[in-house]
């Protein structure tokens, strides 16, 4: 396909297929911390994840806090962006390394959203410490179980929480770790 076209187009698609790719797996992510569901935000994750979701969780049950739905949503949605890609490059199309390169496009996607939930929440403790909004109890929600053993083993230094300066570094050392068997 022309380059003129196919650039645009390429990026349409990957825009659009991540954005609902990361909905879905702040969704699986936000179940599997056991999140608030009634939270404002998970609800608008649940209404333009449900439409795809539902259906393959009639076929595909949960297993215990993991939403095997969800995961192989995110997977079949990765597949079909980058064999869409493939396609518009007009270059040869093999499934076995698109799906390595989706298992590893979403394994990297997940250690992104901690990264910027940790980010996002200390931000939000400078600019507005204290006080609750939704989108604060999700940060919570998500980055406990990531923060939490932090905090047990350095606990807060004059007042200075330093377990999210640690979660970063180790999240940035476990991406750089498994990014190279990715490529």
């Amino acid at each position: 396909m022309n380059s003129y076209i196919a650039n645009p187009l390429e990026f349409i698609i990957t825009t659009l297929f991540s954005l609902y790719i990361l909905a879905v797996m702040l969704r699986f992510l936000l179940g599997v911390v056991r999140a608030d569901f009634y939270n404002p935000i998970s609800q608008f994750l649940v209404r333009i994840t449900n439409p795809l979701l539902i259906p393959l969780r009639k076929i595909l049950p949960g297993f215990g806090k993991v939403d095997v739905a969800a995961i192989v949503l995110m997977l079949l949605l990765s597949v079909a962006m980058l064999f869409v890609i493939v396609l518009l490059r007009g270059a040869g199309v093999s499934i076995l390394p698109l799906l390595l390169m989706a298992v590893g496009r979403l394994v990297m996607l997940a250690l992104n959203v901690f990264l910027v939930a940790i980010i996002v929440q200390v931000i939000i403790s400078w600019i507005n410490p204290g006080s609750y909004n939704p989108v604060n109890a999700l940060l919570d929600s998500l980055t406990a179980p990531i923060l939490r053993p932090i905090q047990r083993i350095i606990p807060p230094l004059s007042g200075i929480d330093l377990s999210p300066l640690f979660a970063l570094i180790g999240l940035q050392v476990l991406k750089m770790l498994i990014q190279p068997l990715l490529v």
